[in-house]
C-alpha cells in the first residue's frame, strides 16, 4: 500500500486496508509486543484508502451486502485491494503506491469501476459520504471476522455506531524521524483537511449543525486525537514500550490519532477525512496533502512545538462545525481568520510543489471548492433542501460515485 518501498507486493500492501474499523485497544498480550523497525519507502509516494456505504436501492438504507461484494471482486485484477469493514454494511478500497494525483486518480476510478459493476450485478448501490444520512446503527451487523467479533465484544453498542466513513490517506517517508516530524507539521494543517472532506452533516434522519459529525463518532474511542510530540524513533519506542507495559496497547494501530506513523510501511498515516463523494475529490484531497508535504519537507516553514498544540482541539471543532467558515487560531502567531482564508494561503505557498509534482488540477479543485462550490457537506445539505427526502438525497450520492 500507501509510501511503501517500490517493488513492495500488493498482498503486503493489502495489510493495511481493514484497520480503520480495527483500530480501538485490544486485550494486551502476556508479552508486550515491541515496535516494529522504520520501514524506509520514497518519500512523498501516497496511498488512499476509502471506506464505503453499500445502499439498498429501493429505499436508499444501508444494506448487508459486503460478503457479496467481495466474492464477485476476488476474481478482478485490479490496482489496489478490497476489504471488509467492520459492520458488513461498509466495504473499503486501497490503492497501490501512487506517485501523484493522476496515478491516484487512475488508480481509483479503476477500483470504483469494478465495485460499481459488482454492485449493479447484485443490485446494490455504493455511495461516499462520512455518514449514512437515515441508518439506524442497531439494526447493524457485525462482519464475521475474528477481529472485527473481538471489538464488537470490548466496545458493545459503539462498534455499531462505528459505522463511519472515511478516507485515510498516507505518505511516504524516507526515515522514522523524517515521518515523525511530518506528522507534527501536518497537525497544523489538520482542520484544513477536516473542512476540505467533510460529508456528514447528518446523522439518524437528522441535521446534526456539523459540516462533519462523523469524527464525534471516532472521538468515542480511547486513545484518539493527537499523539505525543516525540520526533525520534528512539524516544518514540520508549514511549511504545510504556504503552505496552500498561496493558492496553499492542501494537501502533490501537493508536487512534488524527495522525499516525505506519513503520512497517514506511508512511504516516492522516486519518481524520470524511469520505468525499466522488473519486475525483478524494484524490484531489490526497494530492493536496501531498503537496503540503513537499512544501514542509523542502522548505521546513516552522518546527514543531508543544504549543502549537495549545489550539489544536479549538480548531479541530470549529473545522468539524463551520467547515471553511470556521475560526482558525494560527499556532505560531495567534492569529484568527476563517479557514477559507487559511486553505487559500497555503494554496499560495504550495504552488510551486504542486506543479513540479503535477498536482495543478487537484488544486484547482480544491481552490474552487473553497472559494464557490462548497463541500460535500454543503451539497447534501442543498440537495436535502431541494428534495425534502434524505432517501432522495442518498439516491444521487449513489449516482455521483457511479459517475
Amino acid at each position: 500500500m500507501t509510501g511503501m518501498p517500490a517493488g513492495t507486493s500488493t498482498e503486503v500492501a493489502a495489510g493495511i486496508a481493514t484497520e480503520s474499523a480495527a483500530d480501538a485497544p485490544m486485550a494486551a498480550p502476556e508479552t508486550p509486543a515491541r515496535l516494529e523497525s522504520f520501514r524506509s519507502s520514497d518519500p512523498l509516494t501516497i496511498g488512499v484508502e476509502l471506506e464505503l456505504q453499500i445502499i439498498e436501492p429501493h429505499h436508499y438504507d444501508l444494506t448487508p451486502g459486503s460478503a457479496d461484494l467481495l466474492r464477485l471482486m476476488k476474481p478482478r485484477t485490479i490496482p489496489g485491494e478490497v476489504k471488509p469493514e467492520i459492520t458488513n454494511s461498509m466495504i473499503e478500497l486501497s490503492t497501490g503506491i501512487c506517485r501523484g494525483y493522476r496515478d491516484a486518480l487512475g488508480q481509483l476510478r479503476e477500483i470504483r469501476d469494478a465495485l460499481v459493476d459488482c454492485g449493479r450485478r447484485l443490485n446494490l448501490g455504493l455511495c461516499g459520504g462520512g455518514t449514512h444520512a437515515f441508518q439506524d446503527w442497531s439494526e447493524r451487523r457485525i462482519y464475521d471476522e475474528p477481529r472485527f467479533i473481538e471489538l464488537s465484544e470490548l466496545y458493545g453498542y459503539l462498534s455499531k455506531q462505528f459505522t463511519v466513513f472515511g478516507q485515510h490517506v498516507h505518505i511516504g517517508c524516507a526515515s522514522p524521524g523524517a515521518a515523525l516530524t511530518l506528522l507534527h507539521q501536518l497537525s497544523r494543517f489538520i482542520p484544513q483537511f477536516i473542512a476540505l472532506s467533510a460529508s456528514s452533516p447528518f446523522v439518524q434522519g437528522h441535521d446534526t449543525g456539523y459540516h462533519s459529525a462523523r469524527l464525534n463518532s471516532v472521538s468515542a474511542f480511547p486513545l484518539s486525537g493527537r499523539a505525543p510530540l516525540i520526533t525520534d524513533w528512539e524516544s518514540f519506542g520508549a514511549y511504545f514500550d510504556k504503552m505496552t507495559g500498561t496493558g492496553v496497547v499492542r501494537s501502533m494501530k490501537d493508536f487512534y490519532w488524527d495522525i499516525r506513523p505506519k513503520p512497517e510501511f514506511g508512511t504516516i498515516e492522516v486519518r481524520v477525512l470524511d469520505t468525499p463523494l466522488t473519486i475525483e475529490k478524494a484524490a484531489a484531497i490526497a494530492a493536496y496533502i501531498q503537496c503540503v508535504a513537499a512544501w514542509l519537507q523542502a522548505e521546513t516553514p516552522f518546527s514543531p512545538a508543544e504549543d502549537d498544540y495549545l489550539v489544536y482541539s479549538f480548531n479541530r471543532f470549529q473545522a468539524c462545525r463551520y467547515g471553511f467558515d470556521a475560526r482558525f487560531v494560527d499556532p505560531q502567531t495567534h492569529e484568527h481568520r476563517t479557514l477559507r482564508e487559511d486553505i487559500l494561503a497555503t494554496l499560495a505557498r504550495i504552488e510551486p510543489h504542486a506543479i513540479r509534482l503535477g498536482a495543478e488540477d487537484a488544486c484547482r479543485l480544491v481552490r474552487d471548492d473553497v472559494t464557490s462550490r462548497g463541500n460535500d457537506a454543503s451539497w447534501i445539505r442543498a440537495t436535502y433542501e431541494s428534495e425534502q427526502q434524505l432517501g432522495e438525497v442518498v439516491r444521487q450520492q449513489c449516482l455521483r460515485w457511479g459517475r
